[in-house]
């Protein structure tokens, strides 16, 4: 279980959250909205200082590395390696990195062990990376946009990935703007607007309230698309 503790001096105006194993949850919101922000906190990356604090299980997120996986559009590899040599470098640094699980994640993606990481196309280093991510043996798997300038197959893929690989003791929290595809395998989302959650809610009843996920964006961000229509008309 992750806990976030937000006092009300904190940069994000924020109530608490607990996130639990055995979600998937999506950070929702525009940009700027403090979907990064929140994610960096809860991996350690952005300081709370005095503002809160973040536990793992109960213990600080500093004495919970081992627990946290982190995936980026930016990618953490090192481009002078080959895919099989990154792997040995995981298995090094990463003591529950599953080597046979990266394999087989890498013939999934048609990667290959002796690819050169600095020639391969944008597309296979995000594969690559969402290899490394889901091979780490972490409990808690953390993805900052993931979907960004990845081609609709490539997006699938990962959506079907996500779903069949996860297991009842992990939990996926990601921040998106691929709202529509999302929102048919999240558990829950997290809605955010100026630094604060406008909503918390669980997408089964959110259904049940005759809601779309982009339609409650719309509502807590107050937008008015008859406002915007005037710029065209």
């Amino acid at each position: 279980m992750i806990e976030l503790k937000f006092l009300e001096r904190a940069a994000l105006k924020i109530q608490d959250i607990t996130l639990r194993a055995g979600e998937v949850t999506a950070i929702v919101g525009a940009n700027g909205s403090g979907k990064t922000s929140l994610l960096k906190m809860i991996m350690g990356l952005s300081e709370i200082g005095s503002y809160g604090q973040v536990l793992i299980d109960g213990k600080p997120v500093q004495q919970q590395y081992e627990l946290l996986s982190f995936i980026t559009e930016e990618g953490s590899y090192i481009p002078y390696m080959t895919v099989e040599q990154y792997g040995a470098f995981l298995a090094d640094y990463f003591p529950k990195f599953n080597r046979a699980r990266y394999v087989q994640l890498l013939h999934y993606f048609d990667l290959y062990p002796s690819d050169r990481i600095k020639i391969m196309s944008t597309g296979q280093k995000a594969k690559l990376e969402i290899c490394a991510g889901f091979s780490k043996g972490a409990k808690y798997i953390l993805m900052d946009e993931p979907f960004n300038g990845k081609d609709m197959f490539t997006r699938r893929d990962f959506l079907k990935l996500m779903i069949s690989s996860m297991k009842e003791d992990e939990a996926i929290i990601v921040t998106t703007h691929m709202i529509d595809e999302i929102e048919n395998v999240i558990d829950r989302a997290i809605v955010m607007h100026n630094g604060r959650i406008k909503a918390d809610v669980m997408i089964d009843e959110l259904r049940e309230e005759g809601l779309t996920l982009p339609q409650l964006m719309a509502e807590k961000a107050r937008y008015n698309p008859k406002e915007h229509s005037k710029l065209i008309d």
